[in-house]
């Protein structure tokens, strides 16, 4: 199967509109063996995804190995790596391994660090796990205050001083072809963009049906600096999946009631246009041509061949003509 594909902002860089996010299949909540992290990559692989993009945090190393032993018998010019800097890994005992949401994750702790020097040793590590020659995109992970605290501003200030320059350098060499921020949050994409040029941007859950909070400044500002958006967390932790049920989950919380009251006309409206909540949710980011790709992360075969199957289905104007009414910016 085919699938098409948009440019990385300036770069040479064609990602398929679907991207693999591959944060589950490093044992992200619950334990993935082997076969069926193959499993769910070659479903995607099958589907004509071509873009993967994992990081050194998933699974503590373990995305990253899983991937490039998936990978490495593809032609090296049929797909398209992401991975990311920002959180080196340190070897530590079994039993101080920090507990970061993965089950069973390699025997690492987890420091940040912005500076070039440590961009540069992460990714020649991550080079060594995947087992491959070349990423193609460098993703600086994590640089938000959600993230970091109140050492976000020295952090950054370490970045803007010798961390981009250390990706410039790798992209002027032919090391890497892009390079971007990795994110959650909206105000540090404005903090850094208004200072240096980025590729893209992969931003998770700010762009969805339901929180816009990308539309106001980023999305010109993007727009304007041609630098495009990759989208993560199109379900906004799983609500607009599930739809508003009790115990769903809204920014990985359970969902408040003002939340779940926005989903429950949400879904009346797709109902009424004919489709699900899900498939407006995988089809909204995309209408916007700032977006060059959509990522969607699963360990389960099932649960990604269901969600590519409702991306078949194209979603009526009419819903679009309401959907507007029901988001909630942050």
């Amino acid at each position: 199967m085919t699938m098409k594909t948009r440019r990385l902002g300036k770069t040479d860089v064609a990602l398929s509109e679907i991207g693999f996010g591959c944060g589950a299949i490093g044992n992200l909540y619950r334990p993935v063996s082997t076969a069926d992290a193959n499993d769910v990559m070659q479903c995607a692989w099958d589907n004509g995804f071509r873009y993967f993009d994992t990081a050194p945090f998933y699974g503590h190393g373990l995305s990253e190995r899983r991937v490039g032993d998936f990978l490495r018998d593809k032609p090296e010019q049929s797909y398209v790596l992401s991975t990311k800097v920002g959180k080196l890994l340190d070897p530590c005992p079994s039993d101080a391994v920090p507990d970061h949401g993965f089950v069973n994750p390699l025997p690492f702790d987890v420091r940040f660090d912005y500076s070039g020097d440590a961009i540069r040793r992460s990714h020649e590590f991550s080079l060594a796990r995947l087992g491959l020659n070349r990423t193609d995109i460098l993703w600086v992970h994590d640089l938000e205050p959600k993230s970091l605290g109140s050492a976000y501003q020295s952090h950054l200030a370490n970045f803007l001083d010798t961390g981009i320059a250390a990706l410039e350098d790798l992209k002027r060499q032919g090391v890497i072809r892009g390079f971007g921020l990795g994110v959650n949050e909206v105000q540090p994409c404005l903090d850094v963009l208004s200072r240096v040029d980025l590729d893209g941007i992969l931003l998770a859950g700010r762009y969805t049906l339901l929180d816009r909070s990308a539309e106001r400044d980023l999305i010109p500002l993007c727009a304007k600096r041609s630098t495009s958006l990759v989208i993560g967390g199109v379900f906004n932790s799983g609500i607009l999946a599930t739809g508003a049920v009790e115990g769903a989950l809204y920014d990985y919380r359970p969902a408040p009631d003002n939340i779940l009251k926005q989903v429950a006309q949400m879904e009346q409206s797709a109902k009424a246009a004919g489709v699900t909540l899900a498939q407006a949710a995988m089809a909204f980011p995309l209408r916007n041509p700032v977006v060059a790709s959509v990522l969607i992360g699963t360990a389960k075969r099932s649960s990604l061949q269901r969600n590519i199957d409702a991306m078949t289905h194209p979603v009526s104007e009419a819903f679009w003509a309401q959907d507007s009414s029901h988001t909630t910016a942050r």
